[in-house]
């Protein structure tokens, strides 16, 4: 091949070189320009360290927003009923939309024998603001409450007995005879002014009381064991029954944890409503074989279908 490169004239070898050169030129070029454009796609360690940065920034503030909500941020309708500040648990405060901060300040005043005495009380809470006390106020039920807590202290202070020499043990005086309390509103002090109940029945009765969401009769304290009927006398329903069991809204656990449901009858509502939509009245409750009708009968007065 280089042979024949001799026979052009002086003249076409130099302009065959010069092409040559040129060509070689052009792909170094083009090679070199392709080298510089991948770089500049890459980040740099700088840039990496820019968005590392601002991403921190967008979590701290996510995080910040989360902390500084005083309430939840799920869209449910909170259900406002009736309760007595002094005696209500966690899940009853819980679920009047008190936060675990309000929650949590409540739960330590009452543990330092802090009564809330009036609703006015009620709103020195630390953490509640003035527009969940003015949606609060019309439910709060303490005024029988104090009443009593009056009765007592006009009736007799408690007495105390000797046990040996050295120590004294304090014996709790019972209400006189013709004394009718609440049986919704009363506490676990209330309750032990009671003739027989002491404070393990009391904590039942207060128990029991929670996971109904109230008494609807007197005569569901035969329902609490070891619990007889000589103290109905003591007792009357003058307030309804303060949470009611949401039919079509609750889960399979909300809907089990009420005494008078079972894991049957609520996975055949939750499968009822998953295949048919919302249920209308109790009445379609009375067509599940898993419901008989006195488990209708004691449920009514628990139901809401809204």
């Amino acid at each position: 091949m280089w042979k024949h490169f001799f026979y052009f004239s002086k003249a076409d070898r130099r302009a065959i070189v010069m092409l040559l050169a040129v060509l070689i030129l052009l792909v170094c070029g083009n090679l070199w320009l392709k080298e510089k454009q991948g770089k500049a796609l890459l980040p740099s360690a700088t840039d990496n360290e820019s968005v590392d940065s601002f991403l921190a920034n967008v979590r701290k503030k996510e995080r910040l927003h989360r902390r500084s909500s005083p309430m939840h941020s799920s869209p449910t309708v909170t259900v406002l009923f009736p309760f007595d500040p002094n005696t209500a648990d966690s899940t009853t405060l819980s679920d009047l939309g008190l936060s675990d901060f309000v929650i949590s300040n409540i739960l330590k005043y009452r543990a330092k024998g802090g009564i809330f005495r009036t609703p006015e009380a009620f709103r020195r809470i630390y953490g509640l603001t003035s527009e969940q006390y003015e949606a609060l106020h019309p439910y709060v039920r303490i005024g029988i409450h104090n009443r009593l807590r009056r009765q007592d202290t006009a009736m007799s202070r408690p007495a105390t007995v000797f046990r040996d020499s050295t120590t004294l043990y304090p014996v709790t005086v019972k209400y006189v005879e013709g004394t009718v309390i609440d049986l919704n509103m009363a506490d676990t002090v209330m309750l032990k002014h009671i003739p027989g109940i002491g404070s393990g029945l009391a904590r039942m009765i207060v128990a029991y009381r929670n996971r109904l969401g109230g008494f609807h009769a007197v005569s569901q304290l035969q329902e609490i064991p070891y619990i007889d009927t000589l103290v109905n006398r003591w007792f009357r329903i003058t307030t309804p029954p303060f949470r009611k069991l949401k039919v079509n809204h609750s889960n399979l656990d909300r809907l089990r944890s009420h005494p008078y449901m079972d894991f049957y009858k609520a996975k055949a509502i939750i499968e009822y409503r998953r295949k048919r939509g919302n249920l209308k009245d109790i009445a379609q409750l009375s067509l599940f074989e898993e419901f008989s009708e006195e488990d209708l009968k004691r449920l009514m007065p628990y139901l809401s279908f809204e």
